[in-house]
């Protein structure tokens, strides 16, 4: 790790302040070339070869890590070479030949509208973080909220009054979420309960969702809710907080949303992502083809 502090140093300051990461995902690429460090051992990373690279990754494969976590791995590994590159530190990329393992079209779980309303039944409504929870479940499938997202709402940043909530996503980049009527009276009913409040925790005065600490909620916190209360619920899906975000874009594709109007609601920057996060069924596509198709028209 010696040899190699200066770059990480300054390949950790260029992802900060150059591609304006956030902490999660800085901690995410670091964690992926900490596992390339410890496969090369004493070797220098500038050292490596293509062929030592492969091998990396062949042992990944061997671990049983899906091809999915291979190309992200692989793709912080790419980042880091090329910021080697850039810097001059080495002549030529050995990663430059290397193409991410095809990991195929994976569709996350989505709930239905009765499985959400299912899952939000289990809520305890009788304690103040039942009001809390529900406010949760409600805003992450009212505006298709990445977990970070919710946890980091805070209330400078809500405009109840106009119905929108502003988002900081990934990379800090901002965007504006209009916000539905049944989640908004879900946040002021726990509003009147954090009001209520006396260990709120100094600097966490702006978040909008507290623990009973009195903190700003970890994402595990809302892991372990959503999973919970799917549990509870008899839901028989592997879900996650993402689920209801996928939930969110699928339902309002269904409903016959632009495709490009949920890019922006998401946050993607590219379309691509947004259609590998929409799921339609064959049934959905054929009735669309029926429906609006010129040669099915009566």
């Amino acid at each position: 790790m010696t040899q190699h502090t200066p770059w990480l140093k300054k390949y950790t300051a260029f992802l900060r302040l150059e591609k304006s990461l956030s902490e999660n995902t800085l901690a995410a690429y670091m964690a992926d070339l900490q596992k390339l460090m410890d496969f090369a051992g004493e070797r220098p990373l500038d050292q490596l070869s293509t062929a030592d690279i492969e091998s990396f990754l062949c042992g990944l494969h061997d671990m049983g890590i899906s091809p999915r976590s291979q190309a992200r791995i692989l793709s912080g590994i790419k980042s880091f070479y090329a910021f080697l590159l850039l810097e001059d530190y080495i002549q030529s990329d050995p990663t430059e030949l290397i193409d991410a393992p095809q990991s195929g079209r994976h569709l996350p779980e989505v709930l239905s509208l009765e499985e959400i309303d299912a899952m939000l039944a289990q809520i305890d409504l009788s304690k103040a973080e039942g009001h809390r929870n529900k406010a949760i479940v409600e805003t992450m499938y009212s505006c298709g909220l990445r977990v970070s997202e919710l946890v980091g709402l805070k209330l400078s940043c809500c405009y109840f009054d106009e119905e929108y909530i502003l988002v900081e996503g990934k990379g800090s980049k901002q965007r504006l979420v209009p916000i539905s009527a049944k989640a908004l009276r879900e946040i002021h009913t726990w509003m009147q309960c954090r009001s209520q409040m006396s260990n709120i925790r100094k600097g966490q005065e702006d978040f909008v969702f507290l623990s009973k600490q009195g903190r700003a909620l970890s994402r595990s916190m809302v892991f372990r809710l959503i999973k919970d209360l799917a549990l509870r619920a008899g839901v028989q899906k592997n879900i996650s907080p993402h689920t209801l975000r996928h939930s969110f874009a699928t339902h309002l594709l269904e409903g016959g949303a632009n495709l490009r109007v949920i890019q922006q609601l998401l946050g993607h920057e590219s379309i691509l992502t947004t259609e590998i996060y929409t799921h339609l069924d064959r049934q959905f596509l054929r009735s669309q083809i029926l429906d609006f198709h010129p040669r099915n028209q009566k």
